[in-house]
């Protein structure tokens, strides 16, 4: 990438060429295996959400990847977690380089892939395309947050479900990018706790948009959009509390309903419904399990954050200093626990 100081008198910013996602693309196709994966993933995952499905998609994964190396071994363990399974769960990895800041901090793999603050972002594209390359390559379908809107173009053809967060749900740009994917979208709930604008991002991600934007040929355009009918809302509670009891869930499918919305839900076990507390998330994701196995079928998904070591660890200014397997960023369930759970989940969903 080589570097150009901009010209334009005021601006406050330089400027890097960056190589368009086509080209990445052409760097690093994606193989036929992880097509398969991709597309069979992708038509699953519609079928759960539209009622073709009855099996529970659960995504569980870090919550965010930072080690390569740690990311394959969680990879390899859920996909031989995932064979003792019955069918009655559909399991994809959380796979997310990008992280939404309230203020500032560590913006994820893509940004600052040497976790130094060199942000080398060219770098960081090539190796979370890497990653998801061998993630589905292995056969496991892949979960990521969408925040910037030009860095899906670099690996969107290896994702199978994604994420619209709290603080960009309201977004017209982030609500025109869900429209323009043909991949199933959740979009969560504010960080308020408010359903109907995420509801409202649903809606309006159905719908067809033309906007300015980036091709994947690196070039700004007009884009137009076909609408993303496999738009849906994700449960991750608020500033007001956890919204994943029985009456939360009751209260935002008549919210979908009164939008003319398939009464479809995602939960995210972590977040406000935990209150950011991880030991906790397997209560949540416990009782989850049992509104579903009880007959509350509008509950599609369970979202878990979940790593090979529990907890998290401050990134600090020696990345040679981190402890293996252990988040950088929320503080996340084991291993152990996250086997142990699941486990349990697919025995009580097959009662």
């Amino acid at each position: 990438m080589s570097s150009q100081k901009s010209h334009v008198q005021g601006l406050g910013f330089s400027s890097k060429h960056l190589f368009s996602p086509l080209e990445l693309v052409d760097r690093f196709p994606r193989s036929d295996e992880a097509a398969s994966t991709v597309q069979e993933a992708r038509k699953t995952i519609k079928n759960i959400l539209h009622g073709d499905d009855d099996r529970v998609m659960i995504i569980t994964g870090p919550c965010s990847i930072h080690d390569e190396e740690a990311a394959l071994d969680y990879a390899r363990r859920l996909i031989e977690l995932r064979n003792r399974l019955s069918e009655k769960m559909f399991v994809v990895m959380r796979v997310y380089f990008e992280k939404p800041r309230t203020t500032v901090g560590w913006k994820g793999l893509i940004n600052d892939p040497g976790l130094d603050e060199t942000f080398d972002i060219s770098q960081g594209l090539q190796r979370a395309r890497r990653l998801l390359q061998e993630i589905n390559d292995m056969g496991m379908p892949a979960a990521c947050e969408f925040l910037d809107p030009v860095v899906p173009h670099y690996f969107e053809d290896l994702v199978s479900w994604v994420a619209i967060g709290a603080r960009t749900t309201e977004s017209q740009t982030h609500r025109q990018m869900a429209s323009a994917i043909g991949i199933p979208v959740g979009f969560k709930n504010g960080t308020d706790g408010n359903f109907e604008t995420a509801v409202d991002g649903i809606l309006a991600a159905r719908n067809q948009h033309s906007y300015v934007g980036t091709g994947p040929d690196g070039h700004v355009c007009v884009l137009r959009t076909d609408g993303n009918p496999d738009g849906h809302l994700v449960l991750r509670g608020g500033k007001l509390g956890p919204n994943y009891d029985s009456d939360s869930i009751k209260l935002a499918n008549e919210v979908l309903c009164n939008g003319d919305l398939e009464q479809r839900l995602v939960i995210d076990c972590s977040h406000g419904n935990s209150n950011k507390n991880h030991e906790r998330q397997p209560s949540v994701f416990e009782d989850v399990i049992s509104q579903r196995a009880g007959g509350n079928n509008s509950i599609v998904g369970v979202m878990l954050e979940s790593n090979i070591n529990p907890g998290s660890q401050k990134l600090g200014n020696d990345p040679g200093t981190l402890e293996y397997g252990v988040s950088i960023t929320d503080a996340c369930v084991g291993w152990d626990k996250t086997e142990e759970i699941m486990l349990w989940a697919d025995n009580a969903l097959s009662m």
